[in-house]
């Protein structure tokens, strides 16, 4: 028998278990007697609740949740150790590469309002961040390489909501951003896990042709824009569900709109613009303005939040230089629905997007088979971090770049040509 636990009226409780489901049997298809490590704020139980059901009744070893509280988060910086924030849990982490390397599934499920650091230490949260991105590198090595399936998914926590919505009420607020996630990841229509074979099938006819072109490169143009993104030797463009080093095949992200590659982190060359604000750690960095020489950052502007993206560029050698390349259509559903999510899961499947830091080896013809060092010679970017931000709009034209010169149009006006 199912136990029943209180649910926000604001949230449907059908829609919200088909997100469960479909979070299980689409986003990470987990197989009988495979394990799960999920981690999610605590406002998501009701739905980490239907996870761990759908999961069992899917075959799960063990869920094993691991929640987090906004108010303890506060309470770190409000009241904790200077010298702590230079410090990570690397016991926990080394733990979580351990289950990583024994086949377990990793499912991530957002809902913490984005803006909870604003009023915080920037230097603080920089140096938290620095110690926690050493520390999970193990683990995120494991992800990134995609050894295992793995799924995000969100909640619409409350606090979250408020900052979506700020002229609502907290009910209407929350009730707003439930329906907007659950049309965004699919799971208004009557059978979603019918309706995302549908839209993988999309997504994996533009990753064919892509493919099919071998483009050395990508040539964006816009208004404050004209960037060459060369495209790492041997790349492979993904999109939509793909197979993971353990043989499952998956989808990482729901929502997702994006079809991505790894550029060549020596060959990006130009300016660029951003066309919507990136929420950072509780820094909104808005109109960023970069140019690359040699596939590296050499100046980077900002309206806003300046310091932080200077911090994060500061990060690591390949901080400032890019792991990833995405094209998202401007009719995009995300796009369409006008809203700033303040997350990167909804928000680079808005535009086209570029990401600074670390390489997916899964974007490689035979990336299961090539070593850190291989990934490298081939133009892939090592780093501590991976940030999408937007440059994609209606106003954006893309080509991409044969190795003799020749163009072929890939985007119009923001749209596939």
């Amino acid at each position: 028998m199912t136990i029943q636990r209180p649910l926000p009226a604001a949230i449907d409780p059908v829609k919200l278990d088909r997100l469960a489901e479909v979070a299980v049997r689409v986003g990470l298809r987990l197989q009988p007697g495979q394990d799960l490590f999920l981690t999610a704020p605590v406002a998501a139980l009701p739905l980490v609740r239907r996870i761990a059901e759908h999961a069992y009744k899917a075959g799960a070893g063990l869920v094993t949740p691991l929640l987090s509280d906004e108010e303890i988060t506060l309470a770190r910086y409000r009241f904790g150790p200077d010298l702590g924030f230079d410090r990570a849990a690397g016991w926990l982490y080394d733990g979580i590469a351990k289950a990583f390397s024994a086949n377990t599934a990793r499912l991530a499920i957002v809902g913490d309002n984005p803006m909870l650091l604003a009023g915080e230490d920037a230097a603080k949260v920089a140096r938290a961040n620095k110690a926690n991105s050493v520390a999970y590198q193990p683990a995120l090595e494991k992800i990134a390489g995609f050894d295992i399936n793995w799924n995000i998914v969100a909640f619409p926590g409350a606090s979250w909501a408020r900052q979506v919505f700020p002229e609502d009420a907290e009910d209407v607020a929350v009730t707003k951003l439930a329906d907007a996630i659950f049309a965004a990841s699919r799971v208004d229509a009557s059978d979603p896990v019918a309706a995302w074979a549908e839209h993988n099938a999309v997504l994996a006819r533009r990753t064919a042709w892509l493919n099919g072109q071998r483009f050395g490169a990508l040539h964006f143009s816009g208004p404050g824009t004209e960037l060459t993104v060369g495209l790492a030797d041997g790349h492979e463009w993904q999109g939509g569900a793909s197979i993971a080093k353990n043989g499952i095949t998956c989808n990482p992200n729901i929502p997702t709109e994006e079809v991505f590659t790894t550029p060549h982190a020596r060959r990006v060359e130009g300016h660029v613009s951003s066309t919507k604000p990136l929420s950072y750690q509780g820094t909104l960095i808005d109109k960023i303005a970069v140019r690359f020489e040699g596939g590296r950052i050499v100046e980077a502007k900002a309206a806003r939040g300046e310091e932080v993206l200077n911090k994060v560029l500061d990060t690591d050698e390949g901080a400032r230089r890019l792991g990833e390349v995405a094209l998202v259509p401007h009719s995009s559903p995300i796009s369409k629905s006008g809203l700033l999510f303040f997350n990167t899961l909804f928000d680079e499947n808005a535009a086209c997007h570029i990401a600074l830091g670390q390489c997916y080896s899964k974007c490689f013809l035979g990336g299961a088979e090539l070593t850190p060092d291989q990934i490298a010679a081939q133009g892939g970017n090592k780093s501590l971090i991976h940030i999408d931000w937007m440059i994609g709009s209606g106003e954006v034209d893309i080509d991409g770049v044969h190795a003799d010169g020749r163009r072929v149009p890939v985007f119009r006006k923001g749209e596939w040509a």
